[in-house]
């Protein structure tokens, strides 16, 4: 699947719940998003639970998740947006 089509599908139910997260973000949905990348317990979903704290602007927090994930933070230069196509371009080339 491709990043265009990810971010157009309406229904997720059927990914894992990393993806699930990043879909919810997007969708306006930053708890169930924050609840299920939780939830996911795997580096995927670390990486997304980062994402996440780093959105929110919790830095120190996100910094952990990052280290869980085995992710480098990501400098403040970067643009969230970016970032979250980068995550879900990654998990999305790992699903296949």
């Amino acid at each position: 699947m491709t990043l265009d089509e990810f971010k157009a599908l309406s229904d997720v139910s059927e990914l894992d719940q990393a993806l699930q997260a990043l879909w919810q973000d997007r969708n306006g949905n930053w708890d169930q998003a924050h609840d299920l990348a939780q939830a996911a317990n795997n580096a995927q979903g670390d990486w997304v639970h980062a994402y996440l704290h780093r959105k929110e602007g919790d830095i120190g927090n996100a910094g952990y998740w990052y280290s869980r994930a085995s992710q480098p933070r990501v400098s403040a230069g970067v643009l969230l947006e970016e970032e979250w196509d980068q995550i879900a371009t990654t998990l999305l080339a790992s699903g296949d």
